[in-house]
Order: structure tokens, then sequence, then C-alpha cells
């Protein structure tokens, strides 16, 4: 579902220079996770986990991590869940 024009919204396209991994890092990162955690989850060590937000800040031009969390939130690759 695209967003509709002049909400603000980030396109879904801005996220084509990342690579699924940078993808997938970046949508746990906005759940929360730390990156220990992102690490343990995908088995990888935790500075590859810092290499990979890193990268994907700079290809998105995002300023820090929540902004990273904004796009990811903006562009659909995450989606707010109700409370359980």
């Amino acid at each position: 579902m695209a967003p509709a024009s002049g909400t603000g919204l980030a396109p879904p396209e801005r996220l084509a220079d990342l690579t699924v991994r940078e993808r997938e890092v970046m949508a746990l990162a906005a759940e929360g996770r730390s990156n220990t955690e992102i690490a343990e989850d995908l088995t990888v060590s935790p500075l590859t986990v810092r290499t990979h937000i890193h990268r994907a800040m700079t290809k998105l031009h995002a300023r820090d991590r929540a902004q990273l969390v904004v796009i990811a939130y903006q562009t659909g690759l995450v989606r707010a869940t109700p409370p359980a």
C-alpha cells in the first residue's frame, strides 16, 4: 500500500539501494532491538550489525538511528502492531 501523497511519508522506493540484510537489520532495529539482540538473532557479530546500520543510515541520509526507525515505518518496511 503506497502512502498517500501529501502525507510526508517516505516512498518505499527509498529502500531500493539497501541490501536485503540492511533492510532486515533496519526492520529489527525499528522493532526496538539492540545491536546485540539483532546480532544474536542473525548469528552475526554486533560489529557487523553496527556496520549494516551505518550503511543503511548513509544510503538513506539518516542522521541517527531514530531517523532510520522513522524511515522504516514511513516506507512500510515495518508496521505498528496494536498491543496484545
